[in-house]
């Protein structure tokens, strides 16, 4: 495993890096600043899912182009989603981030509206698939149902296919946004959803430094590559792997591992 002579070695080192990264600092110049611009649950999700979508490049892009969203829907996500007029909408023409077009975030505002109205909200699209068979079941589920209003063809790839063994990192990431507890940074919204039973996030920064450590063989970043990076984080700490999310992205981000 890299320099380290065991497990205990290489866990004792992520957990010293874990307990560095995961602290209110690291809000600053992370995408997570932007649902922590609210207090209300509901806004807290829908702002954590737009931005978690969003998240891919630098993240000076993408905290500028979701503050723009935020302040595009009046900086009250919830509201703006359950009210908003047609010539509000309109006001929404123009938006583009990377291959997320206009006619994407229309589609997204529309079918979040559906699921908030009809479905009692995210937490319960998602909760629905987990109950009856985790977190992989819980985003194919969600996944159906979130295009299921209609969608564009192309608005597709904007949400994740485990089915097909897609690694789902930026649904993964607000899921770890939405379900750690306690932490000062995710949220822990979601109290029915166990720390456990979450997948890593895996971006280049993350799958990198795993393989550096010898945590994750597969080259392919993946869904099979998640599960044997979290399997793997699961026996250092099997009541919350994902807490190494922090020390894995704050190496590769931060100290170039």
């Amino acid at each position: 495993m890299n320099n380290y002579a065991g497990k205990n070695e290489l866990r004792d080192f992520l957990f010293e890096k874990a307990h560095h990264y995961e602290a209110r600092w690291f809000i600053d110049d992370d995408p997570i600043q932007i649902p922590h611009l609210f207090s209300q649950k509901e806004d807290i999700e829908i702002a954590g899912f737009l931005t978690a979508t969003l998240a891919w490049g630098k993240r000076t892009m993408i905290l500028s182009a979701c503050r723009q969203l935020m302040e595009r829907m009046d900086m009250a996500p919830y509201d703006f989603i359950g009210g908003a007029s047609h010539a509000e909408m309109a006001a929404m023409d123009g938006f583009v981030y990377r291959t997320f077009q206009n006619v994407d975030l229309v589609y997204f505002l529309k079918a979040l509206r559906n699921i908030y109205t009809d479905y009692g909200g995210l937490h319960n699209v998602f909760f629905k698939g987990y109950s009856n068979g985790g977190v992989i079941e819980g985003l194919r589920c969600f996944r159906e149902v979130f295009l299921s209003f209609g969608a564009p063809q192309r608005t597709g790839k904007h949400v994740a296919n485990v089915a097909k063994q897609a690694s789902a990192k930026r649904l993964n990431m607000f899921l770890r946004w939405m379900v750690r507890r306690p932490s000062p940074v995710d949220f822990g919204l979601w109290t029915n959803v166990e720390p456990a039973d979450l997948l890593i996030p895996l971006d280049l920064h993350v799958a990198r430094v795993a393989r550096s450590l010898g945590i994750l063989n597969r080259k392919q970043n993946d869904l099979k590559a998640v599960l044997e990076l979290t399997n793997h984080l699961s026996e250092m700490r099997p009541e919350d792997p994902v807490s190494f999310d922090y020390a894995l992205f704050g190496l590769g981000v931060y100290e170039k591992f």
